[in-house]
């Protein structure tokens, strides 16, 4: 089936967010930003949890794991689309196109359970502060980091093999910015019954079992806070949670509009807003969201400040 898919169609073309030539250079200016920004906020807090010692705990482990995920799959976009804004041939391979299928999925199912795990740490920390350095210890923060990475190529790779069965013999545009499930599907010769069953199956519960045990997570987390009598305590508490809760929210938002939806022309078009959101905005925001809120890294950040002045 593979070297029929090859023989029949070597490449795609992605069509990209929009056809106006006008405004390719426009775009190409604000993603750059976009991406720069990216690039900068999750290198710098990678950078900032590895120098600072008192940032050397579970949570920020988890954090930093966070933004090399976003990083990953904002990087396995990115680049060739904004290559795209300035060309007029806006082909990928077909090698290619998979390839960022099976990345994009891997990472993104990777990001669901990064941030289950770390929604479980907060459940741990607030809920059980006196076993808290039993329960998460190196080991466990080791393993839990480690599941969502395997977990996440598995899927991805599965989801990808199914593709690979389907056959692609007529137009080979893609009317997307990357390599999705919806826009390949609409293009697809054979029937796709198996592969939208297993789209669906996988997208639905891998967002409904991660999201569960993050609402699960929480509501033990609120009660516990609720019974915090001091008011510091309880605002403490709560400014721990609340840019993961913030993070969470724009993640599950615009992955559940985008992917449990059948796929058609109008929702692939729609489908590209969406994917705006979570490829772009939330991993440029996230870096923003745990800084802004969190005072140990707002303090990591002014003695880096302080040590360049010094030096200087």
């Amino acid at each position: 089936m593979l070297k029929q898919n090859y023989s029949v169609v070597t490449e795609f073309i992605l069509l990209g967010l929009t056809d106006r030539a006008d405004l390719q250079p426009i775009l190409f200016v604000i993603f750059l930003i976009v991406y720069l920004i990216t690039l900068v906020g999750n290198v710098s807090l990678i950078f900032l949890i590895r120098i600072d010692s008192k940032l050397h705990t579970p949570m920020y482990f988890f954090l930093s794991h966070l933004s090399f995920i976003d990083l990953c799959y904002t990087t396995n976009v990115t680049p060739q689309m904004l290559v795209h804004f300035l060309s007029k041939r806006k082909t990928i391979s077909f090698i290619g196109c998979f390839m960022q299928f099976h990345l994009f999925i891997s990472l993104v199912i990777t990001e669901y359970y990064m941030l289950t795990v770390m929604a479980y740490d907060r459940y741990v920390a607030i809920c059980k502060p006196l076993l808290y350095g039993s329960k998460m210890s190196r080991s466990v923060c080791v393993s839990l980091v480690a599941a969502p990475y395997v977990h996440g190529f598995l899927n991805g790779l599965a989801q990808t093999i199914l593709m690979l069965q389907l056959t692609f013999c007529g137009p080979n545009e893609v009317n997307h910015f990357y390599c999705a499930d919806p826009p390949l599907l609409v293009l697809a010769c054979s029937d796709t019954y198996v592969k939208e069953t297993a789209m669906f199956v996988a997208a639905g519960s891998n967002l409904t079992c991660s999201l569960t045990i993050i609402l699960i997570s929480y509501v033990f987390i609120f009660a516990a806070i609720l019974r915090i009598r001091s008011t510091e305590g309880r605002l403490k508490a709560f400014s721990t949670c609340g840019s993961h809760l913030t993070a969470v929210t724009i993640f599950y938002v615009t992955l559940f509009c985008m992917y449990l939806r059948p796929p058609s022309e109008a929702s692939v078009e729609q489908g590209k807003i969406v994917a705006v959101f979570y490829i772009f905005l939330s991993p440029m925001l996230n870096p923003l969201i745990y800084s802004l809120r969190n005072k140990d890294v707002k303090m990591a950040i002014k003695k880096v400040i302080q040590k360049q002045f010094s030096a200087k």
